[in-house]
């Protein structure tokens, strides 16, 4: 492999030198590695900044020239794009060596949760499992135990997948976006943040930090459940995450419901949680909430699912995750 470097750039590539820095072209040498949607992946470019104003300066660069770029806080679905969505030149920004998409962060009133750490990582903590278990069993799902090993929420979210497991679990959790931009930083509820298929809300010169949630009070519980035709490492035909608070009455003071993949993007389901507070989220309550979920949807027919599948679905998941988050709830009332 040769490595081909533009305007000084130091062979370590920590750019400590920004103002002489634009990119590392790595060019292959032979120019083939693996065939890409019939052509060769043979010119791209690659760098790892070690800070947020490193890779800030990276991006604004790039976007003055015109020059793609492409975040990777987990990268596990970059080679899948590659060979059948999209094999155009880009440059990778590395930001899983910062500090700060690294961080958790457990205070009395928010956590902070970085947007580069692996899946894997997350769910060997013990004090996030007990606080968000819904949240991190969704980050469970993403793939197998291997791909676990380095997928992240954030790349969950930023991927932007209507399908994408963890995306419900956030919204319910209240989870704001924490974008880095040349401003500071700007937060967007992560309800807010997925626009379309593959689209979302960043900037070309902005990426994502992390997430801030706040610490769920007492009596509060999550869940996440999805359906998938195979036993596990597959797609969700249809996602549900609820999240309740429940007071020392048994009645259910707060609500959030959350579902995926029967939309253009996750929805915040606003009428299926007013259906669940004011009452002790029973087996009545649960069912209207599964109809305002259903009501809700707006899913599309493929080869995974007709319409009215995925919309029955979607509110069976529903009813079954509210049955979890209130047992969880009513667990952890103190």
């Amino acid at each position: 492999m040769k490595i081909d470097v533009d305007e000084s750039v130091s062979s370590s590539a920590t750019m400590t030198d920004l103002d002489n820095w634009y990119s590392i072209k790595l060019q292959l040498n032979p120019p083939l590695l693996f065939p890409v949607s019939g052509e060769y992946m043979s010119n791209f470019g690659y760098v790892a900044p070690t800070t947020v104003e490193e890779t800030l300066a990276v991006l604004q660069r790039a976007t003055d020239q015109g020059q793609r770029t492409q975040i990777l806080a987990g990268g596990t679905d970059v080679i899948v794009q590659f060979r059948s969505l999209d094999s155009s030149h880009r440059l990778f920004v590395d930001i899983k060596s910062l500090k700060e998409t690294n961080d958790v962060r457990i205070d009395k009133e928010h956590i902070f949760v970085g947007a580069a750490i692996a899946s894997g990582v997350l769910n060997e903590n013990a004090e996030l499992k007990a606080l968000f278990p819904g949240l991190l069993e969704a980050a469970d799902l993403i793939g197998s135990t291997q791909i676990q090993g380095r997928a992240s929420i954030g790349g969950n979210l930023c991927n932007s997948s209507p399908a994408g497991d963890t995306i419900p679990a956030l919204i319910v959790n209240s989870a704001l976006c924490v974008i880095a931009t040349n401003e500071g930083t700007r937060t967007v509820p992560t309800e807010n943040f997925v626009t379309g298929v593959g689209r979302n809300c960043l900037a070309a010169h902005e990426f994502l930090l992390g997430f801030q949630i706040p610490r769920p009070s007492a009596g509060t519980g999550d869940a996440y459940l999805r359906f998938i035709p195979r036993t596990e490492m597959d797609i969700a035909v249809a996602g549900a995450a609820v999240s309740l608070t429940i007071n020392q009455d048994g009645i259910c003071e707060r609500a959030r419901v959350s579902i995926g993949a029967v939309a253009p993007t996750p929805l915040l389901v606003s009428s299926a949680a007013e259906t669940l507070v004011g009452t002790t989220a029973d087996e009545d309550a649960l069912q209207q909430a599964a109809q305002a979920c259903s009501d809700a949807a707006q899913p599309i027919t493929d080869k995974r699912g007709t319409v009215e599948y995925r919309r029955k679905v979607v509110g069976v998941l529903c009813r079954r995750a509210g049955a979890i988050a209130r047992d969880r709830a009513l667990s952890n009332r103190n």
